[in-house]
């Protein structure tokens, strides 16, 4: 069970979020002062410090001098963004708004403290950008061997992707990221961060699809003082918080049009203008885009800037959805419950063989996200060790699973014909599917044959009129 230091003057807060890190099977202890902690703890005995960056005495980027071995992850408000930015700079591993949404905490403690386990049990020459040997590291990451990279994949779509990570990631060039929800777009968007000469500066995350319309510009790019109702003081905006690392922009697709203008003046200019400014900053930033939805479509129907859809282009990366992802699936699946029960401190979890039949044949709409969702609650629910489909919470797919019974019926028949009978010669499907109701429509109804032979009953009375089967009338039909 992974050990978490919260340090928080705040109470409630602190208190809060005990419970919520509790909830998910972490060990948690407290502290209200970097002082406190200091004196109550030894900080390298964590796996993880979650520190607000105002504390009463000293600051919360004090603990990242103090536990040089453990990550801190820092809270801050969006008022104090830019002293987030600069903890990252002291080394604080990632920073967190407030108030912050549970699931984004979760995901954030989860993301680092696997990170952390990875870099202390792989060797050093894996991984290593500075080696020389970018022929080892998308083999590495394929295997699924707990590369920094946090992606596990071994199917060829997958092998290409981590090769153009290795090549695009040590360059400057803005990436777009094209991607079903749920495949992973931020985990790439990071790996090309990690992965290139900015690493040691921030990398800033924005969903652009959470944000309200009439705020977008203002969080982006800031404002002055006066510059609209309620602006009370000026506010360095998201990518000027940016400056001299990645801007990773999820979403893309849902930003407005008049934001979209002044990204472009971004990626042409590398300037920006707070809003209510007459003046321009000069900014660095690599920019990272991904989007679930067809740019070049949108563009042609006016709804996206083409100008800016030809400068986000310039390297495009594609994320498979996970239904054509071959055996990666499992490959997943068994790492998303090996970590949720090294999580709850509970070994030997297993999948059942008729699990792993449901895994493989559920087409995952919701892909990655929807997988690791179904495998923490069959964790959870589950009693024994035994994993079963009933506490993935899935429904298989009809179709899948009527193709599935009638390759199965048709092997039979042909091992029948092999054993049983003289042998046949090049039988076609039509001839298996007349084999097949000749000689089980005596007792099976009209739906189980068209089930065992994967096809609806329309298709079976349709292929009964075209090859002259006629119909049994039984009881049972």
């Amino acid at each position: 069970m992974s050990h978490i230091l919260v340090v928080e003057d705040e109470a409630i807060i602190r208190s809060a979020l005990r419970r919520l890190l509790e909830r998910h099977q972490y060990q948690v202890s407290e502290a209200g002062s970097v002082g406190e902690a200091v004196e109550r703890y030894d900080l390298n005995s964590f796996d993880l410090i979650v520190s607000d960056l105002r504390l009463p005495g000293e600051p919360g980027t004090e603990m990242i001098r103090k536990a040089p071995d453990t990550p801190v992850l820092i809270m801050t408000s969006y008022a104090s963004l830019r002293s987030a930015v600069d903890s990252m700079k002291l080394g604080a591993v990632d920073y967190i708004a407030k108030p912050f949404d549970h699931e984004e905490m979760l995901q954030a403690v989860a993301r680092i403290i696997n990170d952390s386990q990875a870099r202390r049990t792989q060797a050093p020459s894996i991984g290593n950008p500075e080696s020389g040997d970018s022929s080892k590291e998308p083999a590495q990451v394929a295997t699924g061997s707990g590369h920094s990279m946090g992606i596990i994949g071994s199917c060829a779509p997958m092998q290409t992707l981590f090769k153009r990570i290795n090549k695009v990631a040590p360059t400057d060039s803005t990436v777009l990221i094209q991607g079903e929800s749920g495949t992973g777009k931020e985990l790439v968007a990071r790996a090309l961060h990690e992965n290139s000469r900015r690493a040691k500066a921030p990398m800033i995350s924005v969903n652009c699809a959470a944000i309200p319309e009439t705020l977008i510009e203002s969080e982006l790019f800031g404002h002055e003082k006066g510059a609209f109702t309620g602006a009370t003081a000026g506010r360095t905006g998201l990518v000027e918080a940016a400056d001299g690392g990645t801007l990773f922009l999820d979403e893309i697709g849902e930003l407005p049009l008049e934001a979209q203008a002044r990204l472009l003046r971004v990626l042409q200019e590398g300037e920006i203008r707070r809003v209510g400014s007459v003046q321009s900053h000069k900014v660095n930033v690599r920019l990272v885009a991904a989007t679930h939805r067809d740019l070049k479509t949108l563009a042609r129907q006016g709804l996206f800037r083409e100008d800016l859809f030809y400068r986000l282009n310039v390297i495009e990366l594609r994320l498979p959805p996970l239904r054509e992802r071959g055996e990666d699936v499992m490959l997943i699946a068994q790492a998303l419950l090996k970590r949720a029960g090294d999580k709850m401190n509970q070994q030997g979890m297993h999948f059942t063989e008729a699990a792993m039949h449901a895994i493989r044949l559920h087409t995952w709409p919701g892909n990655v996200r929807e997988l690791e969702n179904a495998v923490e609650r069959a964790a959870i629910l589950c009693d024994e060790d035994a994993i079963t489909p009933d506490l993935l919470g899935i429904e298989l797919d009809l179709e899948h699973e009527r193709a599935s019974q009638a390759a199965n019926a048709l092997e039979t028949m042909q091992h029948t014909d092999s054993v049983s009978h003289e042998p046949t010669e090049d039988l076609s499907l039509e001839d298996y599917f007349q084999h097949f109701v000749l000689e089980h429509q005596e007792h099976m109804t009209e739906t189980e044959l068209a089930n065992k032979l994967g096809i609806s009953r329309k298709c079976l009375w349709e292929r009964r009129q075209r090859l002259g089967i006629p119909r049994k009338k039984t009881a049972n039909s």
